[in-house]
């Protein structure tokens, strides 16, 4: 069993349209803090062996200038990389799946001796987003998806109580509390698009999308 509940509430959810290199653009946010001193979380969501535990199993050259590839999904460039000092810790990372391409930024900050806040922040220009995908499944498409890694590192760091094994994992998303959790983090996701000024009813049906498409409905 998965506090599910406990997790969706421990996330913070934004959207906003912004521009990158004077192109629009959707910018959304994700942030959780974790029961970890920053040199542990740094380890985490930097190092290999550490990733595959709680994420994917990731190749490549993890250094500045280098490049990576998560197993059966995304791969790209390591654009920025600050280890942990007094001012925090961060890296930027280019995004490329299925022929596009954005861009992901992860911070970290220190709140107090043992315990760290993660934002992570990805980027998208309006222009490389599928034709019909934004209308269809709102923020949710990419939002869900960085819920389900922040579920694996709350459960690596222990700040939420229970277990779910890599081999489990697809199993457990369509599992009656996997499908509990797809849908409260749709409608967190919902949430932050009406917040970003989406009409209520257009955000309600991408989230019902996006929850269809996580649960193998569509």
């Amino acid at each position: 069993m998965v506090d599910i509940q406990a997790q969706l509430d421990s996330v913070s959810r934004e959207l906003r349209e912004s521009d990158l290199d004077g192109q629009p653009s959707y910018m959304q946010t994700v942030a959780q803090e974790y029961p970890s001193a920053i040199d542990d979380v740094w380890q985490a969501v930097t190092t290999p062996e550490r990733i595959a535990r709680w994420f994917l199993p990731v190749s490549g050259d993890l250094r500045l200038g280098g490049r990576y590839q998560l197993e059966g999904n995304a791969g790209g460039e390591i654009l920025a990389c600050a280890p942990p000092s007094a001012d925090g810790a961060s890296y930027r990372v280019t995004w490329e799946y299925g022929g596009g391409i954005s861009w992901v930024a992860v911070r970290l900050t220190a709140v107090g001796e043992a315990r760290t806040r993660l934002e992570l922040e990805h980027t998208a220009r309006s222009a490389d987003v599928p034709p019909g995908m934004w209308e269809t499944f709102g923020p949710g498409a990419a939002g869900v998806g960085w819920d389900q890694g922040l579920l694996g590192l709350a459960l690596h760091l222990g700040a939420v109580a229970g277990a779910i094994s890599r081999a489990d994992a697809e199993a457990w998303q369509l599992s009656e509390e996997g499908r509990a959790f797809s849908r409260g983090a749709a409608d967190g996701w919902a949430e932050a698009h009406v917040a970003a000024g989406a009409d209520p009813e257009a955000a309600a049906a991408a989230a019902d999308a996006t929850f269809r498409f996580y649960t193998g409905q569509e």
